[in-house]
């Protein structure tokens, strides 16, 4: 295919790894980890997030509070923040570890090793981000499910449930993991196009045998 290049592969890697980065940036963030309706009262709406949680009301609308003690908070809450933080981290590294490594890009031009190197760390940083994304929302996914099917709480408590961030945060985890993976793909490419040509093959050339013509002769 024509449009499949190493230079195309690798700018679809940095635009997916760029994309994921955003989303989880914007995951982390938000204060819609977990949702929770009241049946009792459901004009109030609670909204659960990493940093602060929310209530919202008809009358005054969106309410917002950070959490007064981090220490107080339970251990998945702090293990998902320190992911979260690691991730974003990582994830900005491997942006422009990869933006100097690119084809066309004259920083690493003529170093073809150096090249190789950096979008292998890129990759890497990729991934890093991508599985530290992924590790904090399931761990937080498991323990609403697990409280939520919790039958020692009575039917009336109500329970939290999953928020729009979780869904967001598995998606940007998953595009980050794909970035690193397309620019792994982007190297095997660049390794391949690196070879020296095959020299073609040549044929031994055919052994012509020219028919021999006798003249029988009889000497009398």
């Amino acid at each position: 295919m024509v449009f499949l290049t190493t230079k195309m592969m690798q700018r679809t890697a940095l635009f997916v790894t760029v994309g994921g980065l955003v989303t989880s940036l914007i995951t982390a963030f938000l204060p819609l980890w977990k949702t929770m309706n009241s049946e009792l009262n459901e004009v109030e709406n609670y909204y659960s997030g990493l940093w602060h949680m929310c209530v919202f009301t008809e009358e005054v609308g969106v309410q917002c509070k950070a959490y007064e003690s981090t220490l107080a908070l339970p251990g998945d809450l702090q293990a998902s923040r320190v992911l979260m933080l690691a991730s974003l981290g990582t994830g900005a590294l491997a942006v422009p570890v990869a933006f100097l490594a690119m084809e066309g890009v004259e920083v690493c031009g003529g170093r073809p090793g150096l090249r190789r190197g950096l979008l292998l760390l890129s990759g890497v940083l990729s991934w890093v981000s991508g599985l530290a994304t992924l590790a904090p929302v399931s761990i937080v996914a498991y323990g609403t499910v697990v409280e939520f099917w919790d039958e020692k709480l009575p039917d009336v408590v109500p329970r939290w449930e999953f928020g729009e961030a979780m869904f967001s945060g598995w998606f940007g985890g998953l595009a980050l993991v794909i970035g690193g993976t397309l620019f792994f793909v982007g190297v095997c490419m660049g390794d391949f196009d690196a070879r020296p040509p095959s020299p073609p093959a040549t044929t031994p050339p055919r052994e012509t045998r020219r028919a021999t013509h006798y003249l029988k002769t009889e000497v009398l």
